[in-house]
C-alpha cells in the first residue's frame, strides 16, 4: 500500500495533535508535532535569555539546537527532545504558551523548522500537525484536514491539559492567550495560518475524539482506496455544533 503524508492543522487546543497521535497509529505512520518544535525553540530561548528580536543570537541558536522526538515505551507517548534531554512537561507550561507565537512569527525560525519537517517527512507515512502543514511544509499532501472549535471549548480543553500537568490556570487567562495567539497565528507574514483550498473542515466543538479520528480515516481510506470519492467536511454534513539539526 502506498505511502502518503497526512497534514492536519488548525487552532491551537482543537485536538490536532490527540487526533493524529491516534490517527499515526492506526496506520502505523509516524507522528510529528510541530507545534512541539516552535515550542522548543521558545524554551531554548527563554532558558538562555535570547531576546525575541535578537536576530543574530537566534540565527546562531539554530545551528546549535537539536530537535528530535523519543517514544516513551511505558507512555507510548511521542515525547520531544531538546538536545539530547526530554523536555516534553516544560515545553507544555503557560510560559511557553504565552510567548511561542512570538517565536513563531520570526522569519528565520520558521524557514529553519519548516525545512527539518519536510526533512522528517520526506519519504511519507507521516501524520503532522501543525499550523501551516497543508499550506506550506507538505502543500502536496495527500490529505488535508482544518480543525476548529469554539474559544471557549478550546480554553477547557486546555485547562485541563495544564491542570493534569500540575498548573492552576484561570479560564479567563487561557481564553485571552488563545485569542491573542489565534491572532499572530492569523495575521504573520511567514506562514499564516489559514485553511488551505483543498483541506476538509472539521469543527470540533461538539463531537468526541473518535468521532475526530474516524473523520480523518474516512478521508485516508477515500484516497487510498477509491480517490475519485469526495468526501464533505463535518461542517457539510450538519456536525458545525531525518536530521534532528534545526538549521
Amino acid at each position: 500500500m502506498k505511502q502518503i503524508v497526512i497534514a492536519i492543522d488548525g487552532y491551537s487546543s482543537c485536538g490536532k495533535s490527540t487526533t493524529a497521535k491516534a490517527v499515526a497509529a492506526e496506520l502505523g505512520y509516524a507522528y510529528i508535532d510541530t507545534g512541539a518544535m516552535y515550542r522548543a525553540v521558545t524554551l531554548y530561548l527563554l532558558e538562555r535569555q535570547i531576546a525575541f528580536d535578537d536576530l543574530p543570537r537566534i540565527e546562531q541558536a539554530l545551528h546549535d539546537i537539536h530537535i528530535s522526538f523519543k517514544r516513551n515505551r511505558r507512555t507510548g507517548r511521542n515525547e520531544l527532545c531538546l538536545d539530547g534531554e526530554i523536555r516534553e512537561d516544560e515545553i507544555r507550561q503557560m510560559r511557553i504558551s504565552n510567548s511561542v507565537s512570538e517565536v513563531s512569527v520570526i522569519p528565520a525560525v520558521r524557514h529553519a523548522l519548516v525545512r527539518q519537517q519536510q526533512r522528517m517527512g520526506r519519504k511519507r507515512g507521516v501524520v503532522m500537525d501543525g499550523r501551516d502543514i497543508g499550506t506550506t511544509v507538505f502543500p502536496d499532501a495527500e490529505v488535508k484536514v482544518f480543525m476548529t472549535a469554539d474559544v471557549l471549548t478550546r480554553a477547557r480543553r486546555r485547562q485541563e491539559e495544564l491542570a493534569l500537568n500540575g498548573e492552576s490556570v484561570e479560564l479567563d487567562d487561557i481564553v485571552e492567550n488563545l485569542r491573542k495567539r489565534d491572532h499572530i497565528d492569523s495575521t504573520r507574514a511567514e506562514s499564516p495560518l489559514r485553511r488551505a483550498a483543498d483541506a476538509v473542515l472539521l469543527d470540533t466543538t461538539h463531537i468526541t475524539i473518535d468521532e475526530q479520528v474516524d473523520f480523518v480515516l474516512e478521508r485516508v481510506s477515500a484516497v487510498l482506496f477509491s480517490p475519485a470519492t469526495a468526501l464533505p467536511s463535518y461542517e457539510e454534513e450538519g456536525e458545525r455544533n531525518g536530521s534532528n539539526t534545526v538549521i
